[in-house]
């Protein structure tokens, strides 16, 4: 990497910091050398990297602003391009939101700006040679049967959503027939959001772009104006929605066909949106536990929400409006999110602590190891510590009493607390080494005693319970 700097910028290398990559494996770097710095990528995948490089070609030839790319190795598989400094849409927003300044004025000028550059890449863009993109060429039945997979497997599996799977996949051959049967042959970023949409001084530059293809126009506005965490009002996207229309059809736009089949196509593509970012939450963020990407599902199931509270589509497919209504009333995610929610878990240590699927980070670990073990008995070991035996066993032991008390001196302060403060999330954790007795038993009593004492909501959930029976909530 620092001798394709050099080769590039004629002189040596001296300064190099690694980058934080969101959501993908590539791994970045900002090099510097006296006079010239750059942006340098490593990523494995060559065919992905081919892709960058085709539509960064493309699009510049096209008066789009995106960074140039300035040199690539031999194997093609590390790359330098423009520095475009450190300031995207999304953290000009987050930052100013953090400091307590109204952004209401400044974001609706950026995203309106924002439009204005996906029409420019919708209108100049759209005889672009897709023959290099990657994975597909079209957002088409394929792709769309990938993202509604994605988001099965890694959001309702993970997240123990309930489903009918052959009647699941009905719904979405019908769901996907209904996004296709329009226009489909628009250029799109595919993931046209706040984090790829870079500010350098008065310019905004599309950066992440190897995903591109046709598709349709509706897609890359949806991505922007339901990217969850963006966390744009909704009467903002109304007005942003009216505006593209207004920019991209001008005085037809409230009375052309054209006009009123986009808006009444465009839900359909926020939703097949904010199931591919499930999916993706339920992946980088649980699986490979990236906390961006965790700390994103609060935001899109309260997006979920709002679209299907409100928004009702011309075709029938009730076993995946199932699946949605179940999503938004997860325990964990719930609509009363103004009332304390603390979440007490019982695990195994063999299998780790639970991961915090708020994003708050997580909460109390206590080890139960410590207590009288009653899955050495052979009378007790099919049991778990909700059976009324092994209660009876515990109770004869004083020491667990001893032990629970300082565990409800501990909590029922944090529970307090954090009523007090507005706080809504609290994460409560009991391991032993089974995950059958000790901790179940404890996660019992304290989420019982959570209950009788405070106003607040709780959720119990035991790991090693849930693998064998339906979990609880």
């Amino acid at each position: 990497m620092e001798q394709l700097f050099e080769t590039w910028a004629g002189e040596p290398c001296i300064s190099k910091i690694q980058l934080t990559a969101n959501g993908s494996n590539r791994l970045y770097y900002r090099l510097e050398g006296a006079t010239k710095k750059c942006i340098a990528a490593y990523n494995a995948n060559v065919r992905e990297n081919e892709a960058f490089f085709h539509f960064a070609e493309q699009l510049r030839q096209r008066g789009i602003d995106v960074p140039e790319v300035y040199a690539v190795s031999a194997d093609r598989t590390t790359y330098l391009q423009q520095d475009l400094g450190n300031t995207t849409l999304y953290t000009y927003i987050a930052s100013r939101k953090t400091n307590g300044v109204d952004v209401t004025d400044a974001m609706l000028t950026l995203y309106k700006q924002a439009i204005d550059r996906l029409i420019e890449l919708q209108q100049r863009c759209g005889d672009v040679d897709f023959g290099p993109a990657y994975p597909r060429p079209a957002f088409d039945q394929q792709a769309i049967q990938w993202d509604l997979n994605y988001f099965k497997y890694y959001f309702l599996r993970l997240f123990h959503i309930p489903f009918d799977e052959q009647a699941l996949e009905t719904d979405f051959h019908i769901f996907t027939d209904y996004l296709l049967d329009g226009e489909t042959e628009t250029f799109i970023h595919r993931d046209y959001q706040s984090r790829n949409i870079m500010l350098d001084g008065d310019r905004l530059y599309l950066i992440d772009f190897q995903g591109a293809r046709k598709g349709a126009p509706q897609y890359d506005l949806a991505s922007l104006l339901y990217s969850s965490k963006s966390d744009i009002p909704d009467d903002m996207r109304q007005q942003l929605l009216d505006y593209y229309l207004q920019q991209k059809y001008g005085d037809q736009a409230s009375t052309s066909a054209e006009a009123k089949g986009f808006r009444e196509k465009f839900f359909g593509y926020v939703l097949i949106r904010m199931m591919q970012a499930m999916g993706a939450y339920g992946y980088r963020g649980i699986i490979e536990k990236k906390e961006h990407f965790v700390k994103s599902i609060p935001f899109a199931v309260r997006n979920l929400r709002t679209i299907i509270g409100t928004v009702q589509l011309p075709i029938e497919i009730p076993t995946l409006r199932s699946v949605w209504n179940a999503i938004v009333q997860m325990p964990d995610y719930s609509q009363s999110d103004d009332k304390l929610l603390v979440s007490v878990f019982s695990f195994s240590y063999r299998t780790g602590i639970p991961f915090d699927k708020s994003g708050n980070g997580g909460g109390y670990v206590f080890d139960c190891r410590a207590l009288p073990n009653p899955g050495l008995y052979d009378e007790y070991r099919s049991l778990n510590g909700r059976d009324q035996a092994v209660i009876d066993f515990f109770e004869q032991h004083p020491e667990t009493e001893a032990y629970l008390s300082s565990v409800r001196d501990i909590v029922g302060q944090s529970v307090k607390s954090y009523i007090q403060k507005g706080y809504t999330r609290l994460m409560v954790n009991f391991g032993c080494t089974g995950g059958r007795h000790r901790s179940v038993y404890c996660a019992e009593q304290t989420a019982r005693y959570i209950r009788d004492n405070f106003d607040c909501r709780v959720s119990l959930h035991h790991l090693e319970q849930s693998k064998l029976t339906k979990p609880e909530s």
